[in-house]
């Protein structure tokens, strides 16, 4: 039985990648902060190490006894944390999942429209915020040279219940309540921009294809769907009885959800492709609608 290390087990995409890794016979084991995180794990049958992800005698205590690692921590950004991992599983020949996230394709383009679409062929020259991000996924990618099975998984807009502790993602969700709390369904600009979308089962499934088909040094784009910010304040506001959708400005959006929340997360397009995934995975996503989950 292979033994899976899950960091972010307790969040929305580890929690639900755990679920779909223990129904296929998989042994999980889940890198959590303290023993009340630990203690709710036991109770889905989950084991935990208590530590973090900067711990590197954790780390590696962990990792030794693992057979495959999925990182799927709140950290695309965290390039110490991302070394650590490198360093730890030099010349094993285990495989690391890392999670990203598509905000690197994002151009600030504070509501307009950019339909332009992304595949993994395409190198990125990503703006000055997101340089990190993408200097961290090529840093990953780039350690199958050092015996690693390094792939790299870029979700973009995740919606649907979690099947792990933590059910809600962080955009639509922030999208609504920010929309609740203004009394109509909001959206940024002339939120005419795109953002690319695919349901939290669809995303986990992947993960599920990657561990055990994908080559070392593989990039994965994760999309089934794309929808404008617009769109998405429109059917917020049918779905929840509010006025109908306004604008709002970009401003208004960066006060709220920070800089990055703001510029890249609600008002930057994000569109990619996943015909990479299907083609060498055998990848079939099954939702297609984020207004029918709205």
């Amino acid at each position: 039985m292979k033994k899976i290390l899950i960091t972010g087990i307790t969040g929305y995409i580890g929690g639900t990648v755990a679920r779909k890794l223990l129904e296929r016979n998989y042994s999980v084991t889940g890198l959590v902060r303290n023993a009340d995180a630990a203690e709710k794990l036991k109770q889905l049958g989950i084991e935990s190490i208590i530590g973090n992800i900067h711990d590197e005698a954790v780390l590696n205590s962990a990792i030794s006894n693992a057979d495959a690692i999925i990182h799927t921590a709140d950290s695309a950004d965290d390039a110490y944390a991302a070394d650590s991992f490198i360093n730890a599983l030099e010349g094993s020949g285990k495989t690391f999942i890392f999670t990203s996230g598509s905000a690197i394709f994002g151009g600030k383009e504070n509501g307009e429209k950019n339909d332009f679409v992304y595949t993994e062929d395409i190198p990125l020259i990503p703006r000055l915020e997101m340089a990190s991000r993408v200097l961290i996924n090529n840093y990953v990618l780039q350690s199958a040279k050092k015996n690693i099975r390094s792939i790299v998984i870029v979700p973009t807009m995740v919606y649907g219940d979690g099947l792990g502790l933590k059910k809600d993602s962080i955009q639509l969700p922030a999208l609504i309540n920010f929309s609740k709390e203004k009394g109509f369904g909001a959206y940024f600009g002339k939120g005419e921009n795109l953002w690319s979308n695919l349901h939290i089962e669809d995303l986990a499934n992947l993960y599920v294809l990657a561990l055990e088909k994908a080559k070392a040094g593989s990039l994965y784009y994760a999309e089934n769907g794309s929808s404008t910010i617009k769109n998405l304040a429109e059917n917020i506001s049918r779905q929840y009885d509010l006025q109908p959708a306004q604008s709002v400005s970009v401003q208004e959006a960066v006060n709220t959800f920070g800089p990055a929340g703001g510029y890249f997360g609600f008002a930057s397009n994000s569109v990619c492709n996943s015909d990479k995934a299907k083609a060498e995975l055998g990848w079939n996503p099954q939702y297609q609608s984020i207004e029918k989950f709205i």
